[in-house]
């Protein structure tokens, strides 16, 4: 795609761009192909309003002068971060009917559940696999969900736990009965009960970052996360996500992504639910 460069609010160059998603990339391992020029302008033109700056070469040279202040402010604004409650509904099914009953035999010493939502945006899903596993494990067991972005202003709505009535418009009821509640200050909105939040930790992470967890896994959701890397960047992610995981333990990804050829280390088991080879 040849990159065409419009009269706007703010000069945006092609140098401009390149400059941006290069950033990008080395920070984060998020690939920005020329199709993202116009999302890069839409997003970051806010930024550039907001610091009084006349052209995004001013802000080129501003985040990189300012790096430590803005850096933040530049990836919460290009991240995509699009998800709902039970999104991909299989994959909870999967969940429930499959993994759990393995896990409530392999586990039944330990009594423990532990499970990573990797990219998980607004919370949507971590809040969806806690009730998934709340509803069908027994009450004594401990879990314990780890859910992460890069982002910190979805990390913030996430354990806030607070959604607008549209949100959950499509959960069943006896769901929204169990695990919502009004929210007190707004009518129009939400907010997930403290069970499921008490076994929710939120935590801000790069993923091309060295990882602080150390304990293995039962489960790792990372989905619509790895189609932003390039080939070499998904190998690697995806063999660090295998020593993070149990013996014969599962990882979810999303619904356009594959791990054909990409890695030995999982067989598909079912749709874009991968098991570890050992």
């Amino acid at each position: 795609m040849a990159i065409v460069e419009k009269e706007r609010e703010f000069k945006f160059t092609v140098d401009d761009f390149n400059i941006l998603r290069k950033l990008s990339n080395d920070h984060s391992g998020i690939q920005a192909p020329d199709e993202r020029f116009d999302m890069f302008y839409s997003r970051l033109s806010k930024r550039v309003r907001k610091l009084g700056l006349p052209d995004f070469n001013a802000y080129c040279d501003y985040l990189q002068s300012n790096h430590d202040d803005e850096f933040t402010q530049f990836i919460n604004a290009i991240t995509t971060n699009l998800t709902s409650f039970f999104r991909e509904q299989h994959h909870f099914d999967y969940l429930r009917d499959v993994v759990v009953p393995e896990l409530l035999i392999r586990n039944k010493q330990t009594k423990q559940i532990r499970v990573w939502s990797a990219g998980c945006s607004t919370g949507e899903e971590p809040y969806s696999i806690a009730i998934t596993l709340l509803d069908a494990v027994p009450r004594d067991w401990d879990i314990k969900i780890l859910a992460t972005d890069l982002d910190t202003n979805v990390l913030q709505t996430a354990a806030e736990g607070i959604y607008t009535q549209d949100r959950v418009a499509d959960l069943p009821t006896d769901i929204l009965k169990r695990w919502f509640m009004r929210n007190k200050s707004s009518s129009n909105h939400v907010k997930v009960k403290s069970a499921l939040q008490e076994i929710i930790q939120f935590k801000q992470l790069n993923l091309m970052n060295e990882w602080a967890m150390k304990i293995p896994f039962d489960v790792i959701f990372c989905r619509n996360v790895i189609i932003y890397f390039d080939r070499e960047t998904k190998t690697a992610l995806v063999k660090r996500y295998a020593n993070m995981l149990s013996s014969k333990s599962w990882l979810f990804i999303g619904h356009s992504e594959s791990l054909n050829q990409i890695c030995s280390e999982f067989k598909l088991v079912s749709t874009t639910c991968y098991q570890k080879n050992i």
